[in-house]
């Protein structure tokens, strides 16, 4: 495939933006090349700005899970903007949409707007440390929770050390009140606890990991967290803005009944808009300002475009009573196909999946945290990511991303993945 348009728009783009990109990841600096420029999209398809079309598996990081330009969110987003696109006001459609979402999640009595996935991780630690009245964290390597500063933490020298900043910007007075545990490492858990006592007020984790590639929690993870959580009252936070009302309805608490004390949305909640939520029992989100003494706020919060969409799509899962089963009969289909070719072509594979989430691991290794997906091989993926490019197939342009299935996805569709795959080693 030609990218013309895309290289010379990238170089453009170079000059005014830093890096040329307003996100990181989508530099194509893990994997080498241009990035993709995408005109439109429609179901399961990217068209770019050379005349390409793409199958998606990227799907914005996950929203789209009816696919890109769903109509009744598009209907919505248009019936909306025509009444105008912001108020900083109250809006009746705020109100109908944490309705849904309050009856579709275990747990959770009163629910949050704001802006993003990382606003709502911030949000979130933020009330559990007002509400607990404790100032340390946990989280675990290799998640991600958005770039604030008590997020972007890597491991000190020891499993009960505290952490250090791994980016530039982040203060070591940030890092000191940020503690590392391993994922599905339950009792490195436990040792920060008891080198901790009464210090930590929230474990924060993605209950199935998404950005180190997909990997679902061990047998007894979870509820070994709520256990440890429920003792000393510390406040257990599931970050689901990539696993919200895609796993379940419900999510991951619905998935595992395993009930969280705070649940942070994003994405999906607003059908692809910018937007993020956090959720709560009553008790503790009537901390919350202006109710109580925990301040957050946001001119655009509950921005009625977002409110409006995430309506919509919320409302096609809600009344769909086969779309978590058609899409995860999807994702194992393509999981047999792709175990297949690797197969019947030596290549060291592992592939984890959970629902509609999926990701290929090129290490024999079981890939259970940070430290086991790292073990893959790099240069395999990137010739598996440009040769699946040039054949039409466009999955996350990192090792260390989970690629999304949307239900607008055919059976052709997987096939012709799968035939992609095959030719890369032909």
């Amino acid at each position: 495939m030609i990218y013309k348009r895309s290289s010379t728009l990238f170089t453009e783009a170079e000059k005014v933006i830093p890096g040329g990109v307003n996100s990181p990841v989508r530099a194509f600096k893990a994997v080498g090349g241009t990035p993709i420029y995408v005109k439109e999209a429609k179901g399961a398809y990217l068209f770019d700005e050379d005349g390409n079309v793409l199958i998606d598996y990227i799907n914005s990081w996950g929203p789209m899970i009816l696919g890109h330009a769903y109509q009744p969110v598009v209907d919505a987003v248009v019936e909306k903007a025509q009444k105008g696109t912001s108020f900083g006001m109250p809006t009746e459609i705020e109100t109908k949409i944490a309705e849904l979402v309050v009856s579709m999640v275990p747990n959770i009595d009163k629910i949050r707007f704001v802006n993003s996935g990382t606003e709502a991780c911030m949000s979130a630690v933020r009330l559990a440390r007002g509400f607990t009245g404790k100032d340390k964290i946990i989280k675990f390597a290799g998640c991600y929770h958005g770039h604030s500063d008590s997020f972007l933490i890597q491991a000190g020298s020891g499993a009960v050390t505290f952490g250090s900043p791994n980016s530039p910007g982040v203060t070591a007075g940030t890092a000191k009140d940020t503690l590392l545990a391993n994922y599905n490492d339950l009792a490195s858990v436990e040792a920060l606890v008891a080198a901790n006592k009464n210090e930590i007020a929230s474990i924060i984790i993605e209950p199935v990991a998404g950005n180190m590639g997909c990997i679902p929690p061990i047998n007894g993870f979870l509820e070994g967290l709520r256990k440890l959580c429920d003792e000393p009252s510390i406040l257990l936070i599931f970050d689901e803005v990539m696993t919200g009302f895609r796993l379940a309805k419900g999510g991951v608490q619905e998935l595992f009944g395993v009930n969280a004390d705070i649940v942070c949305f994003g994405k999906v909640i607003g059908g692809g808009l910018p937007v993020g939520a956090f959720a709560a029992r009553n008790e503790i989100m009537n901390h919350l300002a202006p109710l109580g003494p925990v301040y957050q706020a946001g001119t655009l919060s509950g921005n009625p475009l977002a409110m409006a969409a995430g309506f919509a799509m919320l409302t096609a899962l809600n009344t769909d009573e086969n779309v978590f089963k058609r899409l995860a009969e999807k994702t194992e289909y393509l999981h047999k196909g792709l175990t297949k070719v690797l197969t019947d072509n030596n290549i060291i594979h592992t592939i984890n999946r959970v629902g509609s989430m999926i990701s290929v691991h090129f290490d024999d290794t079981k890939v259970v945290d940070f430290e086991t997906a790292a073990k893959g091989n790099n240069e395999t993926f990137k010739t598996i990511f440009h040769g699946m490019l040039n054949q039409g197939i466009y999955i996350a342009p990192s090792a260390f991303e989970t690629w999304f299935i949307t239900d607008a996805l055919t059976y052709k569709d997987l096939d012709a993945t799968i035939a992609a795959c095959i030719t890369v080693f032909k």
